[in-house]
């Protein structure tokens, strides 16, 4: 693993989880369109109106790299560039970001029955980073995972799933790293869903892709997970609209 990778696993460490970041409420998830462009106050889901554009309800499930902490804009954050990659693609898409910066696969996993009250077409589950983090035991993680898909096609079985993959910091020693990058493939595996094998590609421990505390991604840093993750997005949204991918 690259030496700038552990660095930057190091620094988020000590910054991401110990950092004095507000969360935002239990309940946060901005509602947004297909172009980014998001609701007044964005402080929660909401049911859908006729003023709304069409195609299928993407909620991105996740920590401070999906709520974009930092960013000037929302139509900044990695969903929303997904969604105006989808529209540009001829698949528009709804997107609600529920991001809330250092929750945990259990945090998440607690506000998961609130995001499930309205309609969920696909689910992006962006998880575990600190988990990871924190030296959290990768069973629970697992667990928590394997639950959130469980529940959220309980409630909606006809949903996509997209599971987004992250690393551990080395410092935790060998086995947890290797054990805690096991999980999403295992996960992904048992459970039949898309996986994007890591999130940061290209972005972790390039400096000019994040931001000053060399934790978060810049507005670039965004641009390129967008890039990482739209073939897996696509290739479900073609899926769920009956189409066949070229």
């Amino acid at each position: 693993m690259p030496r700038s990778f552990v660095r930057v696993c190091c620094l988020l460490l000590l910054g991401l989880v110990g950092s004095g970041c507000e969360p935002t409420p239990p309940d946060a998830a901005t509602r947004e369109g297909a172009a980014g462009s998001p609701n007044a106050g964005g402080s929660s889901a909401r049911v859908a109106d006729a003023s709304e554009p069409d195609g299928p309800r993407v909620v991105f499930l996740g920590t401070s790299l999906t709520a974009g902490l930092g960013l000037r804009l929302p139509s900044e954050r990695w969903p929303e560039r997904l969604g105006a990659m989808a529209d540009s693609a001829g698949t528009p898409i709804r997107v609600v970001n529920a991001g809330r910066s250092g929750d945990t696969s259990a945090g998440g996993l607690g506000r998961l029955e609130w995001l499930l009250r309205d309609t969920v077409d696909l689910l992006v589950i962006e998880l575990g980073a600190n988990d990871g983090l924190r030296g959290l035991p990768t069973d629970d993680l697992a667990d928590n995972l394997r639950t959130v898909i469980d529940d959220t096609r309980a409630a909606w079985p006809e949903a996509a799933v997209l599971l987004v993959g992250m690393e551990a910091p080395t410092n935790l020693g060998d086995s947890y790293t290797r054990d805690f990058r096991s999980v999403f493939t295992s996960v992904a595996t048992d459970r039949e869903v898309s996986l994007v094998p890591f999130l940061l590609e290209g972005v972790a421990g390039e400096d000019d892709l994040n931001q000053a505390d060399r934790i978060h991604p810049t507005a670039e840093g965004h641009a390129r997970i967008a890039a990482t993750v739209w073939p897996h997005l696509e290739r479900l949204l073609l899926e769920l609209s009956g189409e066949s991918r070229p």
